[in-house]
């Protein structure tokens, strides 16, 4: 059975992510019974089944059976364990003697491990791309960036592509450093905009709003100006930018124009600048301390 270009899509890994992705690939049409994952804990397992109905098991080697695509979603200090039933699932589907069968594509979303990190734990030639999708993929309003070194085929980037639309939108980037941005930018990004929210219901509760009243306009106002900013991306017909939409909130000496004037003054463009370069240059760190340990 060939769904989407796919015949099997398998998840080494069931946690929070590995269901976000989930939950998006049914919503586009993919079968439960084309999805197979690999996940120790057992009440992990027992929640993916109830909640999904896929193939959930204990054993890596059952849930890479036939899989086209290959989804290593476990924390880095376990993707070699993860990947070490690669090899074996490799020689069931190509015994002595018999004609290759097509390579499964891996698709890493494991934070900080490198292409050639990846290829080293791998069956030799197996297609590698990595993805960092990000937290609003949960309601599938997320955006990942992709990775692929030059020579993967157009096979993998498809796929690929498969599980970054399912997640929300998409977006390739150039080089493999770039994940190391995307990570600081949208990988991390959400918790800024919550941090941005918290701090605004908790001035406008000093101010004398209820805590609860406070806490709904900070974050309906979250959504509506994300909502906003959607469409801005969205709209190719127009060449509508972000600063047109916070230009056509801000009156002339009105009242957002004194709160940005704050903003400005207090350094906020050189702070936002100096947080994403700490995040991205941890996101270095991490991905050169990354150990692909057994």
């Amino acid at each position: 059975m060939q769904t989407h270009g796919t015949e099997g899509i398998a998840f080494l890994g069931g946690g929070h992510m590995a269901r976000a992705l989930i939950s998006g690939l049914l919503r586009e049409g993919i079968s439960p019974a084309h999805i197979r994952v690999g996940e120790p804990r057992a009440e992990a397992r027992e929640a993916l089944a109830r909640e999904f109905g896929v193939d959930v098991s204990p054993d890596n080697a059952h849930a890479l059976a036939e899989a086209t695509l290959v989804v290593l979603a476990v924390k880095p200090q376990d993707a070699a364990g993860a990947l070490q039933a690669l090899h074996a699932a490799r020689r069931a589907a190509q015994p002595p003697g018999a004609a290759g069968a097509a390579e499964p594509v891996l698709l890493s979303i494991a934070a900080g491990l490198t292409v050639a990190q990846l290829a080293h734990a791998s069956p030799a030639g197996m297609p590698i791309v990595r993805a960092m999708p990000n937290r609003p993929a949960l309601l599938g309003a997320g955006i990942t960036g992709l990775y692929a070194p030059p020579q993967t085929p157009p096979r993998a980037r498809e796929h690929a592509e498969l599980i970054g639309r399912a997640a929300g939108r998409a977006v390739w980037l150039r080089s493999e450093h770039e994940l190391d941005i995307v990570t600081a930018l949208s990988g991390s990004g959400p918790a800024y905009f919550f941090l941005l929210a918290e701090q605004l219901a908790r001035a406008a509760e000093a101010l004398g709003l209820s805590a609860d009243t406070a806490a709904l306009l900070a974050a309906e106002t979250l959504y509506g100006a994300g909502v906003l900013a959607h469409r801005v991306a969205s709209d190719t017909a127009h060449d509508t930018t972000l600063a047109d939409e916070r230009r056509a909130v801000t009156s002339r000496g009105g009242t957002t124009a004194a709160a940005l004037a704050v903003l400005e003054d207090g350094g906020f463009d050189a702070l936002i600048a100096r947080a994403l370069q700490a995040a991205a240059a941890r996101a270095t760190q991490l991905a050169g301390g990354a150990a692909m340990t057994t």
